[in-house]
């Protein structure tokens, strides 16, 4: 990352992991990192729940199953991921947005998503 300056999270400090496990993040390096090819700025770090994931489904972003060729495990609830910020903001629209970890979440998703509303759903934050 030479010549590149350290992404910020939503508390303004350096952006921590969202999941190793499932592996998660635009790059798939764990980490809500974004850049110009990520069209769909997967910058939100959420904890999935069922309710989320059957809205994601219903709008025909299925995250639950599994797609081998494409390495991805399927995710189930209490995962972490790095989301889409205008699927979160959807989400959060309707009713349905998972929490998010804002020392993983990138500041990034404030371009889209209005930083009060990730501040509450943040679940690492008093």
């Amino acid at each position: 990352m030479s010549g590149q300056t350290t992404p910020r999270n939503l508390l303004g400090e350096a952006l921590e992991s969202c999941s190793l496990d499932p592996m998660t993040g635009f790059h798939r390096d764990g980490c809500c990192r974004t850049g110009p090819q990520d069209l769909g700025s997967h910058t939100v770090c959420a904890i999935l729940t069922e309710r989320f994931l059957t809205f994601s489904a219903s709008r025909g972003n299925d995250l639950i199953t599994p797609r081998p060729e494409y390495g991805f495990p399927g995710l189930k609830p209490g995962d972490s991921w790095c989301l889409c910020a205008s699927r979160w903001l959807e989400a959060w629209q309707a009713g349905y947005a998972p929490g998010v970890r804002a020392a993983a979440t990138n500041e990034a998703a404030t371009r889209i998503v209005p930083r009060d509303a990730l501040m509450a759903a943040a679940v690492d934050v008093n």
